[in-house]
């Protein structure tokens, strides 16, 4: 089977981006990823433009047409939404349109404009995710739903509060080492604990903030891929039922698993394969859940891992570094191998991002 390559990518920094529209934000990330896949936009063969929210927020529709007349081309373009998965079905659909052999390079951009709303409009432009007549409806919003999640899997296995703030704690260090991250500060334990209730028993800390930013991709056939880039190895895509009342499980994600098990199979290789992983991790269940449905832990053991320091950078297996550098700058964060909950981090060293 031919190859897909990544010729070039392109981000541009998350946060309260206040000097820039969705527009500006599609097309820098865009222009980021043509330059450093050294092309020109008129290389490019078809477009892909993942978005959830443009039309709620931005009142802008048709968003494939808008990148295209941004960078000047005609090409085919089109919108992907898929609420969290849009970024990840983008790619999937634009790789298969080179394999199918229409297309020999693809341009995939992803981009959010979420912080012009408040927070009861952000929360009520989210649900339209959810289930508008079993959810929306009764006043369910995503951190009262993965509250009931998270409820459920503390119930079952006998996780705690403090267990859920590890991934909060972990993440925030992860950011702090990346200059493109909306949050730079390091947060403790106590940070998350003494954090506002949103949804117990989620608090505040244990939700990822609405942000502005983008990411772009090039693909191209291994033909006229560069030589010595990043190619894929294997994908998947499954779907679960939309509400969560009709799921088989609250503690895992049915389409998580199917999905990992069809990309396993592609790629030829197990879970015990894998050296760093970036997983969804809208609130901090997710990621327990997301490190368990993926295979890197049994079911209800995931934070047993996190109690060790395992998916921290440099361990056993990273999770969601998003790293700029690959090389952290130790002064920020010193962790034993094993680390109690109540002592995961000494005090607090990190240096508040400039004009926050």
């Amino acid at each position: 089977m031919k190859k897909i390559v990544v010729e070039g990518v392109g981000m541009t920094p998350f946060g309260e981006l206040w000097d820039q529209s969705l527009r500006d934000l599609a097309r820098n990330a865009s222009l980021s990823a043509i330059k450093d896949a050294g092309i020109g936009p008129t290389d490019i063969d078809a477009l892909f433009v993942a978005n959830m929210l443009g039309s709620g927020v931005s009142g802008q529709s048709h968003l494939g047409s808008l990148v295209a007349s941004e960078l000047g081309v005609t090409v085919d373009s089109t919108r992907i939404e898929a609420a969290c998965a849009s970024g990840g079905l983008a790619v999937l659909r634009a790789s298969e349109a080179i394999l199918s052999g229409r297309y020999k390079r693809v341009l995939v951009v992803g981009a959010e404009k979420m912080t012009d709303l408040g927070n009861g409009e952000i929360s009520s432009a989210l649900m339209e995710a959810g289930d508008e007549e079993w959810e929306t409806s009764y006043g369910a919003t995503f951190p009262a739903l993965y509250a009931l999640i998270a409820r459920s899997y503390m119930e079952k296995y006998g996780a705690s509060e403090k267990d859920l703030a590890l991934v909060a704690v972990k993440n925030h260090y992860h950011a702090s080492l990346n200059p493109n991250a909306h949050l730079e500060n390091g947060l403790t334990v106590e940070d998350v604990m003494a954090s506002p209730p949103v949804a117990t028993p989620l608090k505040l800390m244990d939700c990822s903030p609405v942000s502005d930013g983008a990411a772009a991709v090039i693909l191209s056939g291994e033909e006229i891929g560069k030589r010595g880039a990043v190619y894929f190895a294997g994908s998947g895509a499954a779907t679960d039922t939309l509400t969560l009342s009709e799921r088989s499980s609250f503690t895992s994600l049915y389409a998580a698993q199917k999905a990992a098990e069809i990309a396993y199979k592609e790629a030829g290789v197990t879970p015990k394969d894998i050296d760093l992983a970036e997983v969804h991790d809208c609130f901090t269940i997710a990621e327990i859940l997301a490190m368990e449905d993926l295979g890197f832990c049994e079911k209800g053991k995931a934070f047993l891992a996190l109690r060790k320091g395992e998916t921290k950078v440099g361990s056993k297996l990273p999770i969601k570094t998003s790293l700029k550098s690959p090389k952290p700058n130790p002064k920020f964060f010193q962790v034993p191998t094993t680390i109690p909950i109540p002592n995961l981090t000494p005090e607090k060293s990190f240096p508040e991002k400039a004009g926050k």
